[in-house]
């Protein structure tokens, strides 16, 4: 049975194992797929460059670091080995604050519906990736929610303070995304710690990789066609 996922695919094949697990406990493919979603937000309405910036950054500290800090700490598997959870605690608190803070400065200025998104993203961080409430929230539908849905509502959110149709078309298009992304990569880590026949599980990885980049290369095309 696997101990941890350092054999992982988005994991690198190079430097030492803190190294390793640092960059892999990030899932960037996974944390781009998010921060993308946001993008998409943004990009479904008039925007300005430092907003999506912003909001890239709010995700990717918030999801990217802090989401998968608490994950390590609520998964009962422990996939990445034994971590000292006053390191991930600290670390996740550390980057929610700064996410939080770029959020709150926005809702305050003059994105006010910014307010009921990060609150319904923070009770999302927790309870899906703690597995609070009995594991009730840890579900595929969460994860779309929290990893698809919302962000695309806060890109729009941080730039216009509104959701058009176009924005709604968007998070729906993402949440699909995340949830044929979630109930994959479910499938995937059941038959890596069975050592199932490879074939099998290495075609639901490829699944996992073409879904994740081709939703990041689409965002960096997208954004090209409309900021170039």
């Amino acid at each position: 049975m696997q101990e941890d996922r350092l054999s992982e695919w988005f994991v690198p094949k190079f430097g030492s194992r803190n190294f390793r697990l640092s960059i892999g406990i990030l899932f960037l493919p996974y944390t781009g797929m998010v921060v993308s979603f946001a993008i998409w937000g943004s990009l479904s309405v008039e925007f300005s460059l430092d907003r999506l910036v912003s909001i890239s950054l709010l995700y990717f500290f918030a999801i990217g670091i802090s989401a998968h800090c608490l994950d390590a700490i609520g998964s009962k598997e422990k996939p990445w080995g034994e971590i000292s959870h006053s390191k991930l605690w600290s670390t996740a608190i550390i980057f929610l604050i700064i996410s939080f803070s770029i959020g709150l400065y926005y809702a305050f200025l003059d994105s006010w519906l910014l307010f009921p998104i990060g609150i319904a993203e923070g009770f999302f961080l927790f309870a899906y990736n703690l597995e609070l409430f009995r594991g009730k929230f840890h579900n595929n539908v969460s994860f779309a929610i929290s990893w698809g849905v919302l962000p695309v509502f806060a890109g729009a959110v941080i730039q216009s303070n509104s959701i058009t149709v176009e924005t709604i078309m968007f998070s729906t298009i993402a949440g699909i995304a995340s949830y044929f992304l979630i109930v994959t990569s479910r499938k995937y880590k059941q038959q890596k710690k069975e050592k199932v026949n490879q074939k099998i599980y290495y075609k639901n990885e490829l699944i996992l990789k073409i879904i994740s980049f081709v939703v990041i290369f689409s965002t960096i095309f997208f954004f090209m066609l409309r900021y170039l």
